[in-house]
């Protein structure tokens, strides 16, 4: 988006604050804009650090993460470096593994915001090359995973762009409410050289995902409650979310014939929540 134009509609937003939907009224709760080059604003992200999950190829680090020319751009780098956890004699993954192939972020809002219900919406481009993960998504603050619940707003890997919740399931199994778009159908490589917006609506009665107001996937939340004789309902409690770029592990398929660096863009982040 041009900068003066985009300047333009943040300050509309900041000023007039609240948007009209469905007979409700959402106030601007919280946002970032990435106008300012450099770190990201320290008062609204933390980062994940090191190997974290899903045996991705990854290690995190806060440095792959930057704003430029109004954009949040997290970095997914091809380098070599050694692991300082290597252990081989440990069974963790994450320490088996003598080197660091690859680098990236993920920015994460835990323990400086969190939200329960309203309107969730990212603009971004994404890379969709072999072995790329990107996503943005929420977790619950209560309860470990899968029982605190998870929702993905944003996901893609192996051409597939998918809209997930998650609750815990019977039998201490994950109970996965997904829906999968094939890329190739959004228009491939032409649909990902544009920016899109992605957008959670999330009320005490549903949670629905959309792609440029395309609804993806919609779930009743008294559906939601885990079943593992809790009664908790993971999806009425606060969340906080995350934005990163994965690179291979269990789901996002091969990299190595990729080539490097591979970025996810951000315009804008923003929460509504009813007044």
């Amino acid at each position: 988006m041009d900068f003066f134009k985009k300047t333009t509609v943040v300050l509309c937003l900041l000023t007039c604050n609240t948007i009209l939907h469905a007979q409700h009224t959402y106030k601007l709760v919280w946002s970032d804009e990435f106008n300012k080059d450099g770190v990201p604003d320290s008062s609204k992200w933390n980062y994940e650090k090191g190997f974290v999950r899903n045996e991705e190829h990854q290690w995190y680090q806060p440095e792959n993460a930057f704003c430029k020319n109004g954009l949040l751009i997290i970095e997914a780098r091809k380098e070599k470096k050694p692991n300082p956890l290597y252990k081989p004699d440990r069974a963790d993954w994450r320490t088996r593994r003598k080197i660091i192939g690859y680098t990236s972020a993920c920015m994460i809002t835990a323990g400086k915001h969190q939200w329960q219900y309203g309107k969730f919406e990212l603009r971004a481009r994404i890379d969709i090359d072999a072995g790329v993960w990107p996503a943005w998504w929420t977790l619950g603050v209560e309860k470990h995973w899968p029982a605190n619940g998870e929702i993905d707003i944003m996901e893609f890997y192996r051409d597939t762009l998918l809209a997930n919740i998650l609750c815990h399931g019977v039998n201490n199994s994950n109970e996965w409410y997904t829906t999968k778009t094939g890329v190739q159908q959004l228009g491939g490589k032409a649909w990902a050289a544009q920016f899109h917006t992605w957008r959670m609506d999330w009320t005490e009665e549903y949670v629905a995902l959309y792609v440029d107001d395309s609804l993806l996937n919609k779930v009743a939340v008294e559906k939601l409650v885990n079943k593992d004789g809790s009664g908790f309902n993971p999806f009425k409690q606060p969340h906080y979310m995350l934005l990163n770029l994965a690179i291979g592990g269990q789901n996002g398929g091969d990299p190595s014939q990729t080539a490097f660096p591979k970025r996810m863009e951000v315009d804008w982040v923003r929460v509504w929540q009813q007044e």
